[in-house]
């Protein structure tokens, strides 16, 4: 099916205001909802597993990772195998070892950082409130 067959209904100017409704729109509550800023006004206390919940899955998934990778290694060295699947293996253990290897490091540097975080987010809280409290009283 060409472009001459289709009828010229189907056609869409790139400058006509048609197309221009089909984009989207960038106003201020859509980038508000977007946003990945907490608000400031939420004051509802978190779990530690909402807190922690990203660090505890990127460990979890690089330990398995990573004792795949070791358990493939091992198979292609104990075992005795064609020297085309000795290959093979050879090659993707060490990679699955030292891609679980990187998600568990990632994730076990990412637990002080979120604690970190939480004890700035504490103090800021600390100053805000103090702050509105001098700010009504004077």
């Amino acid at each position: 099916m060409t472009m001459e067959s289709l009828p010229k209904v189907l056609e869409v100017d790139e400058k006509s205001p048609e197309s221009k409704d089909l984009l989207p729109s960038q106003t201020a509550s859509s980038l508000c909802i977007s946003s990945r800023s907490e608000s400031v006004w939420t004051t509802t206390p978190k779990s530690n597993w909402e807190i922690y919940r990203k660090p505890i899955i990127t460990m979890s998934v690089g330990s398995a990772i990573l004792l795949f990778g070791v358990a493939i290694t091992c198979l292609a060295y104990i075992l005795e195998l064609e020297n085309k699947i000795f290959a093979i293996l050879k090659m993707i253990g060490p990679a699955f070892l030292s891609l679980g290897l990187m998600m568990l490091v990632c994730g076990l540097v990412w637990v002080p950082i979120i604690k970190k975080k939480q004890k700035q987010r504490q103090k800021s809280s600390f100053f805000q409130s103090l702050k509105f409290f001098v700010m009504n009283c004077c």
